[in-house]
């Protein structure tokens, strides 16, 4: 004998989409709905009750007066059947069904189940009765066009003088059921709409606080932390509401503290550049006026050494000692240019980027680099600085890491921003995983200098390559 599981996916399968209906619908609908549905099982529950303990109480009392209705007659009819007198008894049957509004019929038969006497009038006796099976001390139930019939038995003189029998319907009983029924349903409408309407009020009751906290939440969520939530009552959405504020205000003053300490480092980081730039710029004056002075100097006294010794071996070891100078002025004017190329100040952003992607392809000839530059005015010179520097760091990222061959930069100018972009060919990178790591210098040196100029840096990067895009306000 084999038997059979109910399947445990099923009704997870079942459980997870009821789950799923009932978490798509709002908080009034669920109220809404259990009202609803508790309103209607107990109304049609009490109902069907009701219902069927009125039948059986109405039945069970209409059992007891057709057997009442029997014995009378029954002891009624004695004498008119041992007079054999049948208009006295014809009376006696009619008299009593009248006076009963549930009873149809009556009728007599004598021991040989002849009717002696019966109510049916001029249509005759429905020989139809022959056919039920009747006791003679009893009840027979019988369906029939006038509905149910409960018909009783009673024996006349022990059965000696014959059997009295009555027919109730069950019609009137079942109309008296139905309007009550009736009346409680429409009792269970009226309590199902009362009930709809205080769960509508219960629920604005309860929605209210938890919607005004919820449209705090999205304000906080949008930055104005003076938002604040309204406690409605003291109960447990109200100390939700005071937790809330508490860590509103918790976050607020760790904001506060956020940006003061932001502004500092702001400040900071401002002064940092400003004196990195100054001091580059600085060394590159230098550079350029007493170093490089110095081995122009050493150049000329070379050669005034070499003329003045007059030697062929002088001569050649002056051409090698004038060589190691010459190459020692280059690194060293490159080195000015790098820490702070006078261009920049002299002519512009636009121009210095041209002199370094030419000084780039000197440095990098595996690389192609293509530059277009669309800037109408002069900017700031702290926005021409930072641009610099940052287009200088995107492309000596591109060219250390990307493993590419092209390098493309663009500078263009409108609505009052710079716009740059930096891309490259190359192999790309996970920006993401990049800036967890920690070592994604020159990404946070790109980001910094955007953030202290109110712009903003987006980093694309794939498997064809990176793109730097930066925007600053001039």
């Amino acid at each position: 004998m084999t038997t059979r599981t109910a399947d445990p996916s099923g009704l997870e399968r079942y459980a997870g989409q009821t789950k799923q209906l009932l978490g798509a619908v709002s908080v009034r609908t669920k109220i809404l709905g259990i009202v609803l549905a508790l309103t209607t099982v107990l109304g049609l529950g009490i109902t069907w009750q009701v219902r069927a303990v009125l039948r059986q109480v109405l039945i069970g009392e209409l059992d007891s007066r057709g057997r009442s209705m029997a014995s009378d007659i029954a002891g009624r009819s004695v004498d008119p059947l041992l007079l054999d007198d049948t208009l006295s008894l014809h009376d006696l049957l009619a008299d009593t069904v009248a006076h009963h509004p549930d009873a149809l019929y009556a009728y007599v038969v004598d021991p040989s189940g002849n009717v002696v006497a019966h109510t049916f009038g001029v249509d005759g006796f429905p020989t139809q009765l022959f056919d039920i099976h009747h006791d003679a001390d009893g009840e027979s139930i019988y369906e029939s066009s006038e509905g149910t019939i409960h018909e009783f038995s009673a024996p006349i003189f022990d059965g000696r003088a014959g059997t009295a029998r009555v027919g109730l319907s069950e019609t009137r009983l079942q109309n008296v059921i139905n309007a009550i029924t009736g009346q409680m349903l429409l009792t269970t409408l009226v309590v199902a709409l009362v009930g709809i309407a205080a769960a509508i009020f219960l629920t604005w009751i309860l929605t209210r606080p938890i919607l005004d906290l919820v449209q705090t939440t999205r304000k906080v969520g949008s930055g104005d932390l003076a938002a604040r939530a309204r406690r409605w009552a003291k109960d447990e959405i109200g100390v939700l509401a005071d937790a809330f504020n508490h860590m509103v205000n918790d976050l607020q003053q760790s904001q506060a503290t956020i940006d003061e300490k932001e502004a500092a480092r702001t400040r900071l980081l401002e002064q940092l550049i400003t004196a990195q730039e100054e001091e580059r710029k600085r060394i590159a004056r230098e550079l350029h006026d007493d170093v490089g002075q110095a081995l122009n100097s050493l150049t000329l006294g070379i050669s005034a050494l070499a003329l003045a010794n007059g030697t062929e071996d002088a001569n050649a070891r002056a051409s090698e000692l004038r060589a190691i100078t010459d190459e020692t002025l280059q690194t060293v004017r490159q080195l000015g240019r790098d820490l702070r190329p006078s261009v920049l100040d002299d002519l512009g952003l636009a121009e210095a980027l041209r002199n370094y992607a030419a000084d780039f392809r000197s440095t990098y000839p595996e690389f192609s680099v293509d530059t277009h530059f669309d800037l109408t005015t002069r900017l700031q010179s702290t926005v021409e600085i930072a641009l610099y520097r940052m287009v200088q760091e995107g492309m000596t990222n591109a060219a250390r890491h990307s493993h590419g061959r092209t390098i493309s930069v663009l500078v263009t100018q409108r609505n009052g921003l710079v716009q740059a972009i930096i891309e490259d060919d190359g192999v790309g990178f996970d920006v993401n995983a990049m800036r967890r790591s920690g070592k994604s210098v020159g990404i946070h040196s790109i980001s910094e200098r955007a953030d202290l100029l109110g712009g903003r840096v987006r980093f694309e990067s794939g498997s064809g390559g990176t793109s730097v895009y930066i925007e600053v306000p001039t």
